[in-house]
């Protein structure tokens, strides 16, 4: 079945990649409409998750802020896609990198780095990093349960000199790579909800008590490894910049859940200046603690 679905749907996939992107935006509207619209996909979780981030925002406000979300969504979404038929300097054009050297400074030293992001902006299109330094580029990802679609993903975006990781194994090959003396930069998407579990770091994000992910700072923080947050934004639609901002070089030297509180505190930043691009429709306060 799961290869019915993929060869059925790989064709529409591979036309969707090939369109002009003016008819691209235009594809993008359209399923705006239906999803947001017609079909309201997890409104219900979109609004609860900005009333609990934004609970001084009058319901006119919200409405705004969900309207541009859908759009965005789309897009992002879409531009997956797309990067199929993206050639290196369109990519180049379309995802600006501003000071590169925050982290090719460090293939200088001969040391890895990690980069921490959110689910904010695109994301996606950062991993077209390989094009601008030395050191490879590793997304820790969780693998899509359909094989082909996962084994797709991980060839668009090897196509643009990036690598995978799963998250399950991330740790040990991270680990075992930096045994080998093989350096490269890590990609952590790190405002995922973990399940609640006594042994977990609470904290507040957007207001609210929940648990957070640790799991980049503690593996730095064994191997000695830099952090640096991506600060992605979109300039216009279907173009985006990432600036880099070094968190710490030397994470054995801090306290326990300093870096991951200067992640959300960073991270917090970004979304307030302009929630629309955050990925709302995850269940980011699942867990959180009742008031």
């Amino acid at each position: 079945m799961n290869a019915f679905i993929f060869y059925l749907t790989f064709p529409l996939l591979f036309l969707i990649s090939r369109l002009p992107f003016p008819i691209f935006y235009k594809l993008s509207d359209l399923i705006c409409f239906l999803l947001y619209r017609v079909f309201g996909y997890r409104k219900k979780v979109v609004r609860s998750n900005l009333k609990l981030s934004f609970p001084e925002y009058s319901r006119k406000e919200l409405s705004l802020i969900e309207g541009r979300f859908y759009s965005h969504l789309c897009d992002l979404f879409l531009e997956i896609i797309k990067s199929m038929g993206m050639s290196k300097k369109e990519m180049i054009k379309r995802f600006h990198v501003k000071n590169i050297e925050v982290l090719t400074q460090f293939e200088e030293k001969n040391r890895s780095v990690f980069l921490m992001c959110g689910h904010y902006s695109s994301w996606e299109w950062m991993m077209s990093l390989g094009y601008h330094m030395n050191h490879k580029g590793y997304g820790i990802y969780t693998p899509i349960r359909n094989p082909y679609f996962d084994n797709l993903i991980r060839k668009i975006r090897s196509r643009h000199d990036a690598y995978m990781i799963s998250q399950r194994t991330a740790a040990f090959n991270i680990k075992r790579m930096e045994d080998s003396n093989q350096r490269g930069v890590f990609g952590f998407a790190s405002d995922q909800s973990p399940r609640a579990k006594p042994q977990n770091y609470w904290r507040s994000f957007m207001g609210v008590e929940v648990p957070v992910y640790t799991g980049a700072e503690r593996l730095a923080r064994e191997l000695n490894i830099p952090i640096v947050f991506a600060k992605i934004n979109r300039v216009k639609r279907g173009f985006y910049e990432v600036e880099f901002k070094l968190l710490t070089d030397s994470p054995k030297k801090l306290m326990s859940n300093v870096i991951t509180d200067t992640f959300t505190e960073w991270l917090e930043e970004q979304i307030r200046k302009d929630p629309s691009q955050y990925f709302w429709t995850h269940k980011r306060f699942k867990y959180a603690k009742s008031s």
